[in-house]
């Protein structure tokens, strides 16, 4: 029955399985361009440079920066021409705005983590399935139930980390942050924050808000240090944890990518604290990938459930999953916004 679905050309040749297996390759070429600074060459330049330039400027192979110039040509990333019988490269309009590292856009910092981080832990994807719990061991030496020593285990790995969580917000801060009129919170925290980029969204979205993001001393020491905070003054920055500690005061709190981190005990006692925290009216705010019900899709939220294995200890969650979490712990009229893009909506209020 199941080849009566498939099309002729598919049983003929797995053009889609093919194409699934040399997906980690494709990721690697974009990788390794990152990390080699050819989008951050290529935008300087005034005009297309030849793989010979690119390779003295880059101190690399002639004949590896060629193979990888065309891969990223035939990727649709770059572009080629002919001049004066050779091959000169220039950037398109996206690699300029989200691959080179000085844009204000830039996804640079997403991919050095997603290379560094997330790929080794990935090389363990079977022993996660196989065991049911992340692979922060074999990837990195760590015990697997420290994830905050995983997360912040050097202050190079917290830059990293705090990159990526600057960069979705790059890409979906607005979208979230216009997900429903939050215009009647006239007091938003943003609980684990990290650089600010979602709060600086809100704030600019209901500017007769106050928002605060409320993370962790170190991570707000390090996001006033290394990412430059636009309308300084918009945002305040609270040092504290909202596991263990007092929470600010708040008629809505944001919990951004932080329930999915976690197993369904920890979410609960979270969200309580949150409701007892809260005065009636207030609100919680979560931000997730959501599932479909059935869970068989989308890909992207799948594949994020299966990152939330082998790297942390939690899972990605329909609708229902959420909204079963927020009613065991007081909230009600939980609605959903699906955006469209990475990352959804759920808000409830007390």
């Amino acid at each position: 029955m199941m080849a009566e679905h498939l099309s002729r050309s598919e049983l003929d040749y797995p053009f889609k399985l093919l194409e699934y297996f040399n997906g980690f390759r494709v990721s690697k070429v974009i990788f390794s361009a990152c990390e080699l600074g050819v989008f951050d060459l290529l935008l300087r330049s005034p005009e297309p440079m030849s793989a010979q330039h690119v390779a003295r400027e880059l101190s690399t192979s002639v004949d590896g920066t060629e193979r990888l110039l065309d891969a990223l040509v035939g990727m649709e990333i770059l572009e080629v021409e002919t001049s004066d019988g050779a091959a000169v490269y220039s950037s398109t309009d996206v690699a300029n705005l989200y691959l080179a590292r000085g844009s204000s856009k830039s996804l640079h910092d997403m991919i050095a983590y997603q290379s560094q981080t997330v790929y080794p832990l990935w090389n363990h994807l079977a022993d996660a399935v196989r065991e049911g719990r992340n692979q922060n061991e074999k990837a990195f030496g760590l015990p697997p139930e420290d994830i905050f020593q995983a997360v912040y285990r050097s202050e190079e790995e917290m830059l990293r980390f705090m990159g990526l969580m600057n960069s979705s917000w790059v890409l979906d801060g607005h979208d979230i942050a216009t997900a429903f009129d939050l215009s009647g919170f006239q007091k938003i925290v943003d609980l684990g924050g990290c650089t600010g980029a979602l709060a600086r969204e809100m704030a600019k979205a209901y500017p007769s808000s106050s928002v605060t993001v409320f993370d962790l001393p170190q991570v707000v020491e390090t996001a006033l240090k290394h990412f430059p905070q636009e309308d300084a003054g918009a945002v305040r920055f609270l040092g504290g944890d909202f596991f263990s500690g007092e929470l600010p005061p708040a008629d809505l709190y944001v919990l951004a990518r932080i329930i999915h981190d976690w197993p369904e005990e920890k979410c609960l006692a979270l969200l309580k604290k949150l409701y007892d925290a809260c005065k009636p009216g207030g609100g919680v705010l979560l931000v997730e990938a959501l599932l479909f019900e059935n869970r068989r899709g989308p890909v992207t939220a799948q594949i994020f459930s299966l990152n939330m294995l082998v790297q942390m200890e939690g899972r990605e969650r329909p609708p229902s999953g959420y909204t079963g979490l927020l009613n065991r712990t007081g909230f009600h009229d939980v609605q959903v916004c699906r955006t469209g893009k990475s990352y959804d909506a759920i808000l409830a209020v007390r």
